[in-house]
């Protein structure tokens, strides 16, 4: 089983316009709603992926209930922790004109020091059934990197294998805790490093000094770009095939899926990689956030190049 957290969910919604106009009216061509927040877009992408799931995290009212219900839907396992106030909405607009996307995210409500120790209580309690616990997101206002924190302490002292997927501050702190793995951007890493990463070698450079810190895995997410990924057998140049993208959001929720997946099931580095590449490149094709098809996928994955560089 797969464990994924979730500590501030939001009801997904996109909207479908042609000829997006700031300060005029937008008609929307098509609106569908969904159970998001990245750690939810893990758990759909690796139930997909044939894996059990668990999730977990916070929600509060209407909205939640609707998140919760839409993941009981896909046949995972929900067990939240529900909270006073109400699950936030983001909202994604896709300019069928011009090709562009924007994004609408809600702060989401503010949790107790309360409601913290109830997630911490209720993680610590399931984790020796799972596999692979992933942590991805932000955190909601009143919870601390001390919440991921000793999550993540959690896990690593029962031996089990977390992904985490933040950014800032957050992720900063929590790298002292020392992560299975991380997959920070071009801009995540450079606040990381305080380095420019003007080029293939800083990032090569960066990958290595993390992985030479502690973490196990550290993967570069580079776009269509694919990945650079350093880790215990070396670290790899990924490349992704050209795909007709038609929504790249969830892209990155869904490789740390592939990589949960990978994990989970015991394949090797080089498998894993490929596998969640795949993955990753099979969400763009589909209009559905954290979404993949698997006949997408099996046509991808023997497409992925993974070139071994030191």
């Amino acid at each position: 089983m797969i464990l994924t957290v979730t500590a501030n969910a939001a009801i997904d919604k996109r909207y479908v316009v042609e000829g997006f106009g700031v300060g005029s009216v937008n008609r929307v061509k098509s609106c569908t709603a969904n159970a998001g927040g990245k750690g939810i877009n893990v758990a759909r992408v690796a139930a997909i992926a044939g894996e059990r799931i668990t999730a977990t995290g916070f929600l509060g009212g209407h909205a939640g209930k609707f998140i919760s219900e839409r993941v009981e839907a896909r046949g995972i396992t929900g067990d939240f922790v529900w909270c006073d106030g109400e699950s936030r909405t983001c909202i994604n607009i896709w300019d069928e004109g011009s090709h562009r996307q924007t994004e609408f995210l809600e702060p989401g409500f503010a949790v107790t020091e309360e409601d913290c120790e109830r997630l911490i209580e209720k993680f610590c309690a399931i984790l020796p059934g799972c596999r692979v616990v992933t942590i991805s997101g932000s955190a909601p206002a009143g919870a601390g990197p001390m919440l991921y924190r000793r999550m993540i302490r959690c896990a690593v002292e029962m031996g089990k294998p977390v992904i985490l997927d933040t950014s800032g501050r957050l992720l900063e702190e929590c790298l002292l805790e020392r992560p299975t793995m991380i997959k920070p951007n071009i801009d995540e890493i450079r606040a990381l490093t305080g380095r420019p990463m003007n080029s293939r070698e800083a990032l090569i450079r960066a990958a290595a000094d993390l992985h030479d810190d502690g973490i196990e895995i550290v993967v570069i997410s580079l776009g269509a770009e694919g990945s650079l990924v350093s880790c215990g057998e070396g670290v790899y140049d990924v490349k992704v095939p050209q795909i007709d993208a038609v929504n790249t959001v969830g892209c990155g929720d869904s490789m740390i899926a592939g990589f949960a997946v990978g994990i989970s099931r015991g394949l090797s580095m080089v498998e894993t990689i490929r596998l969640a590449s795949a993955i990753s490149a099979a969400n763009a094709m589909r209009l559905e956030t954290g979404f993949f098809a698997k006949e997408d996928m099996e046509s991808l994955l023997p497409r992925i190049q993974v070139r071994k560089i030191r």
